[in-house]
């Protein structure tokens, strides 16, 4: 097999979860165009035989793997981690790895894993891949065996270090680690429903031997930046804070970029004072030492679970007519915040603006939030109650019976006593599937769900570690919807938004998704939640999945028209990938159709190729 980095055959193949390890997910391919994409048909369907619905078994799974192609060969994770090596021609099975997930460990949840990440060098060429239980596999790539000479038997420990006084809690992996020459750098997930926990540090890993290389403490100690923002020992043994996503590398300056998530416990402060970095920051730091270079705060005392979800995105923009290397930061709350890669100096505005106070005993609000002057919001950020649906008199009716008494707030309005009606939900607005971005216009692809949340506090049993927790109404996930999982507010539901980076100005919105039932009652299209992300080609087109009507799409990058559309065994919660193949010379887009998560109840272990007829 030919070298991962073999530079001819670099921009023909998908290496990175995120298209290159900037995140920018877009590939210079223009076999399939805005001239030939309506003749796109599937090519193969792989089924990877792994799913659960949660009825037989005491977990679901959610299949939202990005496969790589590299060397000619496509690698993809399933939702319990195992690794396949597949021919990208036909989707036949090369080889395939059991990572031997513990379960017991894991406990019940939703299983999932998002991708590995390729490294080569000396003449190898290996596959990392975290997993759930809190492992770290170094797997050779020829032959879908791992490396003896990485940690114990090919696999390093993620929880020493971090989760020792907390043996029972979940830490572990869904993301794929981030690679700069020798060194895997590692994100995680753990609790952020409990105050006290794993710590959610991000470390660096030797790739040769798995030895610890750095550790970045996300939440710093006495004696670090940053700790002062922690009054007392509050910092001490804080979970959350953690770097879930995925994590963006600019090779050649050396910087590594970490969208951090919230402190836990994520909707309640009281027992952390103060504005709490790195909580929801994105930091930067010289991925060889770990050291930070700068850092921005989003939220600050992030009590809304708006934690930062997605991968930066490494991008560069005009200003005064020069290109300028810049990182692009889509969130939970809508907004997008551009900075210099390299200095961190916005390059628009960002006005720190007053923000309500809770009325929560003991609650410490921050008295101000970052708002970003450009772009506007890609989200909506607050409802009206005249705005309540009326699709259906039976969506109107629950929704109203929802609302009685509920107080609407803005965004950053604490969650009080009464029920209260926040844009948008936790979910977001943006999540992991993040943006894609085009250096020829640079112009930047992002996705949205317009969906709320209701919750309201309530006061925990005496004893408890916090006095207070939130409490949702009774609707599925709390979630501003109605039995069907239809918005309680008039649509659209979810839009696709190009932004012009140079001018923070949007090029133009489209309602992404279709609810059909509601099309057969003549209704327009509506948009429906979507949980993934795009990709952009120098064909002109814009691929994504994401929507909870199991479609995929290709949409005009220039003008936002749709021009192709096919149906999925299951919806596509996941993002694409698109790679010319060395036997054929075609060109293939695939993407992971499992359905699930939160949105639907069609579950499917379907990887599905396409190419022109």
């Amino acid at each position: 097999m030919a070298a991962f980095w073999g530079a001819a055959l670099h921009a023909q193949e998908w290496r990175h979860w995120g298209g290159d390890a900037g995140g920018a997910r877009h590939s210079p391919l223009k076999q399939i165009n805005r001239g030939n994409v309506s003749k796109l048909r599937v090519a193969w369907t792989y089924h990877t035989g792994e799913q659960s619905d949660g009825t037989r078994l005491p977990y679901r799974s959610t299949f939202e793997s990005t496969p790589l192609i590299a060397g000619g060969v496509m690698y993809l994770t399933t939702p319990f981690a195992n690794l396949v090596a597949l021919d990208p021609e036909t989707g036949r099975e090369l080889w395939k790895f059991d990572a031997q997930l513990d379960r017991e460990r894991i406990a019940s949840g939703l299983y999932i894993n998002r991708g590995a990440a390729c490294w080569s060098g000396g003449g190898k060429q290996r596959l990392l891949v975290g997993t759930l239980d809190g492992r770290l596999w170094s797997i050779d790539a020829v032959t879908g065996k791992p490396d003896p000479r990485f940690g114990v038997k090919g696999a390093v420990d993620l929880r020493a270090g971090v989760a020792d006084h907390f043996p029972t809690h979940r830490m572990g992996m869904s993301s794929p680690p981030a690679i700069y020459k020798n060194l895997a750098i590692c994100g995680s997930i753990v609790p952020d429903g409990e105050a006290h926990g794993p710590a959610g540090d991000v470390r660096a890993y030797d790739i040769l031997t798995g030895k610890l290389v750095w550790q970045f403490h996300t939440v710093p100690r006495p004696g670090e930046f940053g700790n002062d923002t922690w009054p007392g020992d509050s910092w001490k043994d804080r979970g959350g804070t953690n770097a879930w996503s995925v994590l963006s590398v600019d090779p050649a300056r050396g910087i590594v970029y970490l969208p951090l998530t919230s402190p836990a416990t994520d909707f309640y402060g009281g027992d952390r004072a103060g504005a709490g970095l790195f909580g929801d920051s994105l930091v930067a730091l010289d991925a060889a030492t770990g050291k930070r270079l700068w850092h921005f705060q989003t939220v600050h005392h992030n009590i809304w679970d708006y934690d930062l979800p997605a991968q930066p995105n490494l991008v560069t923009v005009t200003r005064l007519g020069k290109p300028v290397a810049a990182v692009a930061q889509v969130t939970k709350t809508g907004f997008v915040f551009l900075f210099d890669r390299v200095t961190g100096k916005p390059l628009f505005d960002i006005e720190e603006r007053p923000v309500p106070k809770s009325e929560v005993p003991g609650e410490f609000t921050y008295p101000t939030q970052p708002f970003p002057v450009k772009p506007p919001p890609f989200t909506r950020q607050s409802m009206k109650p005249d705005e309540l649906t009326s699709v259906t008199p039976e969506s109107r009716a629950f929704c109203e019976a929802i609302i009685k008494d509920a107080v609407f707030g803005g965004l950053y309005t604490p969650i009080g006593f009464r029920k209260t009606v926040l844009f948008p939900s936790t979910n977001g607005g943006a999540n992991w599937g993040g943006a894609s971005f085009d250096p020829e216009t640079q112009t930047l692809f992002v996705n949205s769900m317009e969906i709320g949340f209701v919750q309201q506090m309530t006061k925990r049993p005496e004893g408890s570690e916090i006095p207070y927790r939130t409490q949702g109404v009774r609707t599925p996930n709390s979630r501003f919807w109605d039995p069907q999982l239809r918005p309680c507010q008039q649509p659209p539901w979810g839009f696709l938004t190009a932004i012009d980076l140079d001018k923070g100005e949007f090029k133009w919105r489209s309602v992404l998704g279709v609810d059909d039932e509601l099309l057969a009652k003549g209704l327009p299209p509506t948009g429906t939640m979507n949980l993934g992300g795009s990709i952009v080609t120098a064909g002109g087109l814009v691929f994504i999945g994401a929507t909870n009507d199991a479609r995929f799409r290709a949409f005009d990058k220039d003008t936002g028209k749709e021009l192709w559309v096919a149906k999925l065994p299951a919806t596509a919660h996941a993002v694409p990938a698109t790679y010319l193949s060395r036997k054929s010379g075609k060109q293939f887009v695939v993407i992971a159709a499992g359905g699930g998560n939160k949105y639907n109840t069609t579950y499917s272990d379907s990887l599905v190729a396409f190419s022109l007829e």
